[in-house]
């Protein structure tokens, strides 16, 4: 297959980088010294399941000149999706397949707006990785897991064919899951929780988790965005948030999220894509999320600061 990474950082760097490792046909799309470098000296690839480089490899910023492939990830910030839209028409095809790494719960659905719901998968990932710099990635934490599918749950040849390929790609696990929204939502469950808390006590997971007051703002994160998602009909299981949560007692302590990350370094971050999203569904669904509310107005300002939008 060929494939496209749009967004070759810490995210699209590693899974496209497995790719190429396996020998598949991988353009990285990127630009700045990252793309300077990878074109220069290949991707590099520092691992806690083994180091890789991929060399030489392919990349461009220029979408134009690569045109349209088999499969397209996109694995940018969820914000650059929208700015990135004119940018990726060259590379869909009348038969290319988009998959959508972010961890905004909208993204699909705005895909499916610009290029046609019969081109977009639903997908995730679950990884702990950023770029260290210019052609390396380092993975740091969290067992490499992507997972995409049809939305109506069907088991379509092309998702099999899909799975096949990262299938015999090492350093991942790969799942087409039953109920790919139910998988969706399970992710953004965690990542909004751990995100929001996590950004606003500027502590890493083990600290936040642990602590009576945090942990219980932890918890109504959770339970907020669980009743968000079966009030717009999404099949959780009546645990939800306590499997949520069972899995964030069990991660690494000094895990943190990009998000948080992003906010601590002063960078534009995912807030909106996030709380910003809980707060806006559940108040459109009459749905309260006060603790996301919290966080949001408590974010808020210094994310104006960062974009430049904020008088301070």
């Amino acid at each position: 297959m060929r494939f496209a990474i749009f967004g070759s950082g810490g995210v699209g760097g590693y899974f496209g980088g497995r790719l190429a490792q396996a020998g598949q046909d991988v353009t990285f799309i990127a630009r700045g010294a990252h793309l300077a470098e990878i074109q220069k000296n290949g991707l590099r690839v520092e691992s806690i399941l083994g180091d890789f480089s991929v060399q030489p490899a392919r990349a461009s910023s220029n979408t134009a000149e690569i045109g349209p492939v088999d499969v397209l990830l996109v694995a940018v910030k969820t914000w650059q999706v929208t700015e990135s839209l004119d940018s990726l028409h060259p590379l869909v095809g009348a038969q290319t397949v988009v998959v959508p790494l972010e961890n905004g719960i909208t993204i699909p659905d705005e895909l499916a707006a610009e290029f046609g719901a019969g081109h977009v998968l639903g997908g995730l990932c679950r990884i702990s990785s950023h770029i260290g710099e210019p052609g390396l990635i380092r993975h740091v934490g969290v067992s490499p897991y992507i997972a995409f599918g049809e939305h109506d749950g069907t088991r379509s040849q092309r998702v099999e064919a899909l799975r096949q390929v990262f299938a015999g790609c090492s350093g991942l696990t790969v799942e087409i899951p039953a109920d790919i929204q139910a998988a969706m939502w399970d992710k953004f469950i965690f990542i909004a929780a751990i995100s929001g808390v996590g950004a606003v006590t500027r502590q890493p997971l083990g600290i936040f988790r642990a602590v009576p007051e945090s942990r219980a703002l932890l918890v109504a994160a959770l339970e907020e965005t669980v009743a968000l998602a079966r009030a717009r009909g999404v099949n959780l299981p009546a645990d939800q948030a306590a499997r949520v949560l069972d899995f964030i007692d069990h991660a690494a302590p000094g895990l943190l999220a990009s998000m948080q990350k992003d906010i601590m370094d002063g960078k534009p971050s995912e807030l909106e894509a996030q709380n910003g999203t809980v707060l806006r569904m559940g108040r459109l669904l009459g749905v309260p999320t006060p603790t996301h509310g919290f966080i949001y107005a408590s974010l808020l300002p210094g994310e104006l600061r960062s974009r430049g939008k904020a008088n301070i």
